[in-house]
């Protein structure tokens, strides 16, 4: 019998699904190759964190790596895993040269979680251009430093999973990403036909749900208090609306307003449940990229939703019907979370769509299946898939030698001050 394949995780935190819509891809995309008969080894040189899922109870072993550190080529040696998966893009920078080095015929595979120059490109234009809500950034905010990097990243690798279509649009529109390497994986939720819902005569409140340390929530946060709550409150005004998240700064405790109603609850460890007891869930989302959580989390629990064009992205299409209203000036987000609020017979529609929305473009049982058999059909061609991709070897090339002189540079600098603090002592 032969053994089961390798798959090291190189995580850039602790998985925390009750935290990150990250955290739960995460476990997803871990849950579809233990589904194929992998052994899942999960390593990070994040520090401990007290909302992080137990690995071990999942049958994922987990390993604490070290930055800049030559332990880690003796680690992966040894564990010569058959595919690596580096989450976002920073782990790749880190760690890929040394997978390279010990184990160069090791599948590699960057989960982009979302894309994260697309995001900080639009929020550098929205500082610049604060009426405007840009799907497509403008090319000097395209061009940055962080796309070089991400962008070469991705190039880098054997196969990127991107977690919406409108990314993979982006990345072979803009930056002539061969389609060949990306693999549109996106949430992958487990789906039931049936749910007992909460009816709209039961629910109350709106909710807003977010981590705070993610900072397309934070500015949804500032968003809502200074600008769409108080149209909301001006038609509805015993309304509250409940802020969820974890992390929450200081800053956004202090917003919290009993008088007008907006109330920063922080920490959720119910989420679900908050979500499933509010009348409607408002994310005024002015920058981002990737698929919101937030809004599967509405779906999941049939509640409808409030959001902006970037906040709809790759969520909703044609296909299905809507589970939300997308509006993206102040006044029109106001009014459609009114209507929500107010009428039954525009709630219901989208609150029956919910479940639906999940079924038909987020299913496990549909994705799942698409990723095994894409990884294993690069496993089985991976010499032809590499010398089809020359720009790819030319990057692993010459980063090969750059980041590793990097790393090691840093990794003596360590020995010697390590070696002098020892001495001193």
């Amino acid at each position: 019998m032969s053994p089961s394949p390798v798959l090291l995780v190189i995580g850039y935190v602790w998985p925390e699904p009750a935290s990150s819509a990250a955290g739960s891809r995460m476990l997803q995309l871990i849950r579809a190759f233990q589904q194929d008969g992998y052994r899942v080894v999960y390593g990070t040189p994040a520090e401990a964190s007290p909302h992080a899922s137990d690995l071990a109870s999942l049958d994922i072993e987990a390993v604490a790596l070290a930055l800049n550190c030559a332990s880690f080529d003796g680690f992966i040696r040894d564990l010569n895993p058959d595919v690596v998966m580096f989450d976002r893009f920073m782990m790749e920078e880190q760690f890929g040269w040394r997978v390279e080095e010990q184990c160069p015929r090791a599948l590699r595979v960057l989960d982009t979680e979302d894309l994260h120059s697309l995001r900080h490109a639009r929020a550098a234009q929205l500082k610049r251009q604060p009426s405007s809500i840009p799907l497509i950034p403008d090319i000097e905010f395209r061009h940055s430093e962080l796309a070089l990097r991400e962008i070469a990243a991705i190039l880098r690798c054997d196969l990127s999973l991107m977690i919406s279509t409108a990314e993979i649009d982006y990345l072979t529109r803009f930056f002539q990403v061969p389609p060949t390497q990306l693999l549109y994986v996106p949430f992958m939720e487990e789906t039931t036909a049936a749910q007992d819902t909460v009816p709209f005569a039961q629910r109350a409140h709106f909710v807003s749900i977010g981590n705070f340390r993610h900072d397309p929530n934070w500015d949804a946060v500032r968003y809502l208090k200074e600008t769409v709550w108080p149209l909301i409150r001006q038609q509805l005004p015993q309304a509250e609306l409940h802020i969820y998240g974890a992390y929450p700064p200081k800053k956004a405790t202090q917003l919290h307003s009993e008088r007008s109603g907006f109330l920063v609850k922080g920490w959720a460890p119910y989420a679900q449940e908050v979500v499933r007891q509010a009348r409607v869930m408002l994310a005024p989302l002015r920058f981002g990229a990737g698929l919101k959580g937030k809004l599967i989390d509405a779906a999941r629990n049939c509640t409808p939703a409030v959001t902006t064009s970037i906040g709809a992205e790759g969520m909703y299409g044609d296909d299905v019907p809507p589970c939300a209203l997308v509006a993206d000036t102040p006044e029109a987000f106001a009014s459609a979370a009114v209507g929500l609020y107010q009428d039954e017979t525009q709630w219901l529609p989208l609150h029956q769509n919910g479940l639906r929305l999940l079924e038909q473009r987020f299913s496990f049982a549909i994705h799942a299946p698409r990723l095994n058999q894409r990884i294993a059909q690069l496993r089985a061609m991976l010499d032809e898939h590499r010398n089809a991709h020359f720009y790819g070897q030319m990057l692993r090339h010459h980063s090969l030698k750059s980041t590793r002189y990097m790393s090691q540079w840093i990794e003596a600098k360590n020995r010697l001050k390590n070696t002098a603090q020892n001495d001193s002592e």
